[in-house]
Formats: structure tokens, sequence, C-alpha cells
């Protein structure tokens, strides 16, 4: 199998211990590393000693006159992401673009178009879509075993500070544009990614960041005939216990990332109830409650992989089978840009005063 050659922009925590660990690890087949641009010089000769027989340069400039590379992988800067992806674009570059795909759906659009005018191939990072814990609850929305999906919530909390430039709008920062493009993708896939969703409610606020840019965020989309997907990025919940519930007419799944359970019923174990419309009484004529003894199944279970292990391999294996076997990919770049239109929609809704 031949390996592709990559150029990669940046050496920061998602270029080196995200997108770096895998290009690492024995499942990589599929690519070498050929060159690295990162302007820090110290990130640069670490570059050269963790990429045996890569190039490294300053500017990711230098690397617009190469013919040798198949694949840019652009995990600069979020502020960063549209200018960078377009230059390599407009030079005839296959790229993967870091979340976020872009500040706006309307960067998401002249991206996309630019790919298809220049005849090449644009994809963005969005393993989550890859992971066990999130297939798994697709496909039980699918099959039905836990009934009729009424609402999808999806958690990507905790509680802790962040200080660093994240944190700022100018940088494209806050929770939505950085964690969001997890829950929020995933909530749009239970929706389908109809081109009928809409984003009944939100909201955006600061609570422990330095920065000014939203730590805490409040998102309700919807979709005719879907589940209400109800999402949640906060930073002050010390609580929470779960990133993935579904609650069906016949039962509950409930996920993090690493495991799950699930509790349901099956029909035709509990007989049907009727209807009574008087008072319920016991036998002693006192008031009496609703209350019966279901039969229940439980299942519990550990996944086996991470989103960042196990949904990267799979992410770059797409990547590979689409530019050489010319595979359809599983994650559509179309996609992605919905995801954006989301986050874009949450901030004209909700807009925080700038103030760095």
């Amino acid at each position: 199998m031949k390996k592709l050659r990559l150029a990669v922009i940046g050496q920061g925590r998602s270029g080196r211990d995200i997108h770096g660990l895998f290009y690492k690890r024995e499942s990589n087949i599929w690519f070498d590393v050929a060159i690295v641009a990162e302007y820090d010089a110290a990130r640069r000769e670490m570059a050269l000693r963790e990429y045996p027989g890569c190039e490294v340069v300053e500017d990711y400039r230098e690397i617009f006159d190469r013919k040798d590379i198949d694949l840019v992988v652009n995990a600069s800067y979020s502020d960063t992401h549209y200018s960078i992806t377009r230059e390599f674009l407009e030079k005839g570059f296959n790229v993967v673009v870091e979340k976020p795909f872009a500040r706006n759906y309307y960067e998401c659009s002249d991206l996309m178009n630019l790919a298809e005018e220049k005849g090449v191939k644009l994809y963005v990072f969005q393993q989550s879509f890859l992971t066990p814990y999130y297939e798994q609850a697709k496909a039980l929305m699918e099959n039905g075993k836990i009934g009729d999906i009424k609402q999808v919530s999806i958690r990507y909390n905790g509680f802790a500070r962040r200080w660093d430039w994240q944190t700022l709008q100018e940088r494209l920062g806050g929770s939505v544009y950085n964690t969001g493009p997890h829950p929020i993708g995933i909530g749009l896939g239970f929706l389908d990614f109809s081109d009928d969703f809409h984003v009944e409610y939100s909201k955006l606020d600061l609570a422990l960041t330095s920065g000014d840019a939203e730590d805490y965020a409040k998102i309700i989309l919807t979709a005719p005939g879907k589940p209400v997907v109800d999402i949640e990025i906060s930073s002050i919940d010390a609580y929470s216990d779960y990133n993935l519930k579904l609650q069906g007419t016949r039962g509950t799944y409930q996920s993090k990332t690493t495991s799950y359970k699930m509790k349901y019923i099956v029909d035709g174990e509990n007989p049907e109830q009727p209807l009574i419309r008087e008072t319920l009484r016991k036998e002693d004529d006192t008031p009496s409650y609703c209350s019966e003894k279901l039969i229940f199944h439980e299942e519990e279970a550990e996944f086996g992989g991470s989103p960042f292990t196990t949904a990267v391999d799979r992410f770059y294996q797409m990547v590979y089978e689409n530019l050489v076997d010319g595979k359809e990919p599983i994650l559509k770049t179309e996609n992605a840009a919905k995801i954006i239109q989301v986050i874009e929609t949450v901030h004209a809704q909700n807009p925080l005063p700038k103030k760095f």
C-alpha cells in the first residue's frame, strides 16, 4: 500500500497531540508526514525528532510550490482556518481543516465551491461521528430498540477554568466554536441533518473564563418529525455524568464516550393497562396512585476506542480511501457547514460584548 504524503500546518494541541499522535501510531498505514509548518522554533525542532525524515518550515506559504504533497492538514488557529484553507485550495491542494470549519456559513460555502472549482478534496475534521458512542446511539434510534426517540440530550460539561487564546472572541474562541462542533454536529446527526432544522432556543454566557468568549452554552434544536435535541456546553457543571442520552418510548440510553447503559421494556412483556376514568382507590377506599412493576431489561458495557484513537484512525482511513480509491466519504463536508450555520445563528441570537 502506497502511503500518501502530508503537509501539516501547526503543532499545537490539535496538530501535535491529536493528529500527530495518529501519524506516529502503528495503526497509521496510510500517511507519512513530509513537511511541517510551524512558526515556533522549538516546536519545529520537536517535529524533526517526532516525524523522522520530515522537513520543517516556519511559513506555510513555503509549501505552495511543492508538487509532492497529497494532503494538507490545517491545524492552525481557529481564526485562520478559513484563510489558510482557502490559500491551499486555490493552489490546488487537497485539504483537511480542523474544526471549526470556518467563521460562518458564507465562508464554508466559499471553501466548498472553491474545492469543486479546483477539482480537489476538502474534509472537515469532525471525528466525533465515527465514535462508538455516537454510532451505537444512532443505530438504536434507527432499529427502534428503545422505541421512538422523543429527546436527545447532549452534555459536554465540566467544572474548570480556561485562560488561553481560545477564550477570546477575536480568535474565534469560546465554547461553541471550540467544543461546540462536536455536540452540535451530533445533535444535527440525530436530526438527519435536515435542511429544515431550527434553533428553537439558545443562550450564551460567561462564568469562569478569563477571556470575553462564552464558557456556558445552551442550545435547543428541532426539525419536523425529529426528536428535540437539547445541547449543553458548560464550564460550571461539577456533576455531569453523561455525554449523550436518548429518551425513547420504550426506554433510555445513556453514555459517556467510554461506556454506556440502557434500560428498556420489550413489547408484549407488560400487559397494556386499560384507561380508568374514575378516581383510583385501594381496597379500603383510600386514594391510590398509578403504580406497577414493569419488566425491564438493562444493559451496560465499555466501548472499545475513543474519539482520540479509533475515531481518528477511521477518519484518516476514510480520507485515504476517498483520495486513492474514490470511495464515498462517510462524513459530508456540507454537513459540517450546517454545524457552522447553527453556531452562526446562536452567536447572532446572543451577541456578547468584546473586551479584548
